[in-house]
């Protein structure tokens, strides 16, 4: 199911949340003929952890409500393919870097996609951005925004005097920054690396340089160009990203482009916390999603991640799916009700766009379609119940929500026959990821694997359909 429309006498009334400014600001694009929206990626090496999640469910959000109100949103999530840690990996299994990098792009799309995540407009990859890359480079070279030192290419920050705005992090703070690599070769020890040499072991392309390999914060400065233009209207991505990274951004894209704005609005996503402690590797309390799939819904662990406001830190537990898939349970049992009565179609509920609008303030949206399922269950005429249904459906799709049939949620496909039906979901979901990566050969074990099950599937304009095999 696609994202709800909203009605067109309704006025523009987006409010967001802008790092840059540190205010909640309406939003109006630069063009609202054509909106365009970046949020960082993974780096496609491992499985994603379910704090990767929160912002890839997040700004869907996001980009269903931008959808809803504007006739053409350009969203771009990128992959990060080219990276020191992939290269470990690589190392560490003798094979290339692409063997990493395609099979956990195809499961990280698959992870998200059971997750309710709509594909983004556009998925580029970094390596397929190098030429880009060493483009823009060259300009900041001849700008005198950077500089060559020993077989790399550095971006010189002095250069840019409103560095440390987004971030609001003075000099000191930065240089302290535990993520600063201090090298005998930078002029100044913020400079960052925009180019550096690749060993004859490690993966590299030619440059002016000599042979090498982009450092991290040039990869989404070309990419953006490449697709949204110099500049854009949302950069969006977790609140780690704030220091170095969009900060690097900002520096390197603004100076390649003769001072134009970079992004006009900066979204950061809050921490999921176990413990009130952030999720890290150190402590060993990352949990992937593919995983969390095994135990729980995607639907569930989506309304989960949704269950605070994106700015705030999220405390992550099994009580918090638990109750998501609890709220679930009521919102498809009143469905299930009237699945006998077609429902109207409708637009979400003004309640609910309104508190979307309030910078995606989930909490508000969730409790006003947690009114909608008492409405719909106290309802006895059938227009009531019509309507009831249209609005429920409706404020789902805004949410990425309710996009199965009541049958399909609890599984009654798996009482007659035998059937795990959010088992056939997940593997619906990978194959649409490998069919989107071209790889069809991977697709189509994956629907021999869906047949196995005893599952006819359908793919239809508006997605694929499974019923058990009569």
């Amino acid at each position: 199911m696609g994202p709800a429309a909203a009605p067109d006498n309704r006025p523009m009334s987006l409010i967001l949340y802008n790092t840059l400014t540190r205010a909640k600001e309406p939003f109006t694009p630069a063009d609202p003929a054509r909106v365009t929206m970046y949020v960082c990626g993974p780096t496609v090496y491992n499985y994603a952890h379910i704090g990767n999640a929160r912002p890839a469910v997040v700004f869907d959000v996001l980009f269903r409500l931008l959808s809803a109100r504007y006739p053409k949103v350009i969203y771009a999530r990128n992959f990060t393919d080219v990276d020191d840690k992939i290269n470990a990996a690589a190392k560490a299994q003798n094979v290339p870097i692409k063997t990493i990098t395609d099979k956990f792009k195809a499961i990280y799309q698959a992870d998200t996609g059971a997750l309710g995540v709509m594909p983004p407009t556009l998925e580029p990859c970094a390596t397929d951005h190098i030429p880009q890359m060493i483009a823009m480079i060259e300009t900041l070279l001849k700008g005198g925004y950077a500089y060559e030192a020993e077989s790399h290419v550095l971006f010189n920050v002095p250069s840019f005097p409103a560095y440390g705005r987004l971030s609001g992090r003075d000099r000191d703070d930065m240089i302290a920054g535990a993520r600063v690599e201090v090298a005998p070769y930078k002029k100044d020890p913020a400079d960052f690396v925009l180019w550096k040499p690749s060993t004859p072991d490690l993966p590299g392309w030619d440059s002016p340089w000599g042979r090498g390999r982009p450092g991290w914060h040039i990869e989404c400065s070309a990419m953006i160009e490449a697709h949204l233009g110099a500049t854009i209207d949302i950069h969006c991505g977790g609140h780690d990203l704030t220091f170095p990274h969009h900060e690097n951004e900002i520096a390197q894209g603004t100076c390649a482009h003769g001072g134009a704005t970079y992004a006009r609005v900066w979204m950061h996503n809050g921490f999921l916390t176990m413990d009130k402690e952030k999720m890290s590797k150190s402590l060993g309390n990352l949990f992937t999603i593919h995983e969390l799939l095994e135990k729980a819904p995607g639907e569930a662990l989506r309304w989960a991640i949704l269950s605070a406001h994106y700015r705030q830190p999220l405390e992550w537990s099994d009580e918090t799916i638990a109750q998501a898939k609890t709220t679930l349970d009521r919102a498809y049992r009143a469905l299930e009700q009237v699945a006998d009565i077609t429902a109207i179609p409708n637009v979400a509920p003004t309640a609910v766009i309104a508190a979307l609008e309030d910078d995606l303030n989930t909490p508000k949206a969730m409790a006003e379609v947690a009114a909608i399922v008492k409405a719909l269950n106290q309802a006895t005429a059938t227009a009531d119940k019509a309507r009831l249904k249209g609005q429920l459906v409706a404020a789902g799709n805004l949410l990425g929500v309710l996009q199965q049939q009541p049958a399909a949620w609890f599984g009654a496909a798996k009482d007659s026959s035998g059937v795990d039906a959010a088992e056939v979901e997940r593997l619906i979901a990978a194959r649409l990821a490998a069919r989107k990566a071209k790889d069809f050969k991977e697709a189509d074990r994956i629907r021999d694997m869906i047949a196995a099950l005893g599952v006819t599937i359908e793919d239809r304009a508006d997605g694929t359909k499974w019923r058990v095999t009569e």
